[in-house]
C-alpha cells in the first residue's frame, strides 16, 4: 500500500489550526477582559519560539543555508514566535497580572461603554479593521431600511471637533512657548504636523507599501510566462540533507502554480492597503477640518464688533474661512499619501 506522507503536511495544518484558534483566544479574552489566559498562550509560544530556535540551529550546524526554502521558512517562524513571546511578556510587565501583587486594572474604552456609538473602527481586531466586518450588521440593517442618525448613532470621543481641537491647541501652545524667545511667530504648519502628523505618516506608509505591491504583479506574470515557455527544462543538482531533498527558494519561486498563488495574495494585499491610507488620510482630513473650524469660530467670539463695523472682518470672510479654506486643508490632508507616492508610482 502506497503512503500519503502525512507527516509532510499534518505540520502545516496543525499549525494553520493553531494560528486560527489563537486568534479566536485572543478576541474571547480581550472580550471578557480576563488577561490571565493569556498564560496558556504565553506557554504555547515559548514552546513554539524554543522549538523552531533548535530546528534552525540544527540546520545552521549541517550546512543548511538561505539557499533553501526550509531554512527561510523556519526562520521566519522563528522571528514570529519570538515577537508573540515578546509581546505576551510585555503585556505581563505593563498590566502586572502575573508575579505581582497589585495588578493593573484597565477599563474598557468609554466610546465603548456608550451604547450610542456605533462606530466601532478604532476598538475592533486588526483583521476586521482590515476587512471592514464590524460593519456587516451595519450594511445588512441599510439595505433592509432607510438610515437614519440613530441608527448610525454619536462620534467616537476621538473623532469629535471638541477632541481634535484641544489636540491642536496644546500643539500650537506648545509651539508658543518654543518660540517665545524669537521673534518669529508660532508656525501653525507645525502645529498641525504635531497634532496630525503621525496618522498621516501611517496612511503615507500604507500608500507606499501598496504602490510596491504593484511592482509584484508584472514579475509573478513574468516568472508565470517564462516557466510555461521553457520547454528546456534541466534537471537540477538536488540538494539533500538529513538523507532528504531540500527544495531551493530560487526553484520555488520559480513554480508557475506557487506565481499564480503569490499574484493573488500580493493583489489582495496591495488593495488592503490602498483603502487603509484612504481610510487614514480621509478620516485625519475630517478630523483636521473640525479643529480648525472650532478654532475659527472661538476666534470669531472673541472679535469686537467694531472690527465688523469697520470692515476689517466681513461675514463673507468668515465664511470663506470657515466653509472654503477648511475643506482646502481637508483635501489637501486626503492627498497627502498620494503626493509623497507620486516618485515611487512614476
Amino acid at each position: 500500500m502506497e503512503s500519503r506522507h502525512l507527516h509532510l503536511y499534518m505540520p502545516a495544518i496543525m499549525a494553520f489550526i493553531a494560528a486560527t484558534t489563537s486568534i479566536v483566544y485572543y478576541h474571547n479574552i480581550e472580550t471578557s477582559n480576563f488577561p490571565k489566559l493569556l498564560l496558556a498562550l504565553l506557554v504555547y509560544w515559548l514552546l513554539a519560539f524554543t522549538m523552531k530556535t533548535i530546528k534552525l540551529v540544527k540546520f545552521c550546524e549541517h550546512g543548511v543555508g538561505f539557499n533553501q526554502l526550509r531554512f527561510c521558512i523556519t526562520g521566519l517562524l522563528v522571528l514570529i514566535y519570538g515577537m508573540l513571546l515578546s509581546v505576551e511578556l510585555n503585556v505581563i510587565r505593563m498590566r502586572k497580572y502575573v508575579g505581582f501583587r497589585n495588578p493593573k486594572k484597565v477599563k474598557p474604552p468609554e466610546d465603548l461603554q456608550d451604547l450610542g456609538v456605533r462606530f466601532l473602527q478604532p476598538f475592533v481586531n486588526l483583521l476586521s479593521k482590515a476587512t471592514y466586518w464590524w460593519m456587516n450588521a451595519f450594511i445588512t440593517s441599510a439595505h433592509r431600511r432607510p438610515i437614519d442618525l440613530k441608527s448610525i448613532g454619536k462620534l467616537p470621543i476621538a473623532m469629535r471637533a471638541l477632541t481634535n481641537y484641544i489636540r491642536f491647541r496644546n500643539a500650537y501652545e506648545e509651539q508658543k512657548q518654543l518660540s517665545a524667545g524669537e521673534a518669529q511667530p508660532p508656525s501653525i504648519w507645525r502645529s498641525l504636523y504635531r497634532a496630525f502628523g503621525r496618522p498621516i505618516l501611517l496612511s503615507s506608509t500604507y500608500r507606499y507599501l501598496s504602490d510596491l505591491l504593484g511592482f509584484a504583479g508584472p514579475l509573478c506574470i513574468w516568472g508565470i510566462v517564462h516557466h510555461l515557455s521553457n520547454k528546456d527544462k534541466k534537471l537540477h543538482p538536488q540538494d539533500k540533507f538529513f538523507g532528504v531533498y531540500f527544495i531551493s527558494s530560487r526553484e520555488f519561486l520559480a513554480n508557475a502554480y506557487v506565481l499564480a498563488v503569490l499574484l493573488f495574495l500580493a493583489l489582495i494585499l496591495q488593495r488592503t492597503f490602498l483603502q487603509a491610507s484612504y481610510y487614514v488620510a480621509i478620516e485625519t482630513g475630517i478630523n483636521l477640518r473640525g479643529a480648525i473650524q472650532t478654532t475659527i469660530y472661538n476666534k470669531i467670539l472673541r472679535l469686537s464688533t467694531s472690527n465688523m463695523s469697520m470692515g476689517e472682518m466681513t461675514i463673507g470672510q468668515i465664511c470663506n474661512l470657515v466653509a472654503i479654506d477648511t475643506n482646502q486643508l481637508m483635501w489637501f490632508m486626503f492627498l497627502c499619501p498620494n503626493l509623497w507616492a507620486m516618485p515611487v508610482q512614476v
